[in-house]
């Protein structure tokens, strides 16, 4: 068990970690999906937008905007139908609805008493700033995908982060629900981790991506926090 007195920063992911992405996901797919006479349950709606995304990811560097309409492309290609231009933008525009989850702020606020909060998050900077809003706390640094001109799992994002807060490794703590796209990457680098296992039923791949401490939800990370 790591004692959280050694951290000075602590960096988080916040789509999936901070804001409940899943439901922003579906709210904008599942109405656009059934208008053209294709319904899929949930996971299959959040397995091919992973998949999808992190396709689009691994070319050369564009918006997340622009990887969120090619995502609802990609879905018209498969399943055969043409979408309109609102609907091609109802994934992007839709973030600025998407809400925390309902630990998420007042443990935020419990954290920003003693840690240096910061975000590394596979966005541009205008739909961050939407969510921000949400957020309710003043964040020190904001590391976006559209400031390191890559996506996580890439080591670009977080060397980036790392540059910016400025402490030695082990004052830092990285803080996400994504196994792919952060606690790898992040120990990767020798940051230690916290691994925001909201689904219980999901399981660490390996050692490799094994954190140093796993959680259930924001609430009980705050609490801890606050142990001698």
């Amino acid at each position: 068990m790591i004692s959280l007195n050694q951290y000075k920063a602590l960096t988080f992911d916040c789509y999936g970690t901070l804001i409940d992405w899943e439901n922003g996901i579906l709210g904008a797919l599942k109405p656009l999906l059934l208008a053209h006479n294709t319904n899929l349950d949930d996971d299959q709606i959040l397995e091919l937008f992973a998949d999808f995304e992190a396709e689009l990811e691994k070319d050369d560097y564009i918006k997340y905007r622009e990887v969120l309409k090619r995502v609802v492309e990609k879905f018209a290609e498969r399943f055969g139908f043409e979408p309109t231009a609102k609907e091609l933008n109802s994934l992007p525009d839709s973030i600025q609805h998407w809400l925390p989850f309902p630990d998420t702020v007042e443990a935020l606020k419990t954290l920003k008493q003693k840690f240096q909060l910061v975000i590394i998050s596979n966005v541009d900077d205008d739909l961050f700033a939407f969510s921000a809003k949400h957020l309710e706390v003043e964040f020190d640094q904001i590391i976006t995908a559209e400031q390191a001109k890559s996506y996580k799992p890439s080591l670009n994002n977080f060397r980036l982060a790392i540059e910016r807060i400025d402490l030695p490794l082990e004052q830092i703590l990285h803080v996400a629900a994504s196994v792919y796209h952060d606690i790898v990457t992040a120990k990767s680098l020798g940051l230690s981790t916290v691994w925001v296992n909201r689904r219980a039923d999901q399981q660490g791949e390996s050692a490799l991506s094994r954190p140093d401490l796993e959680v259930p939800d924001l609430k009980t990370l705050a609490a801890m926090s606050s142990q001698k």
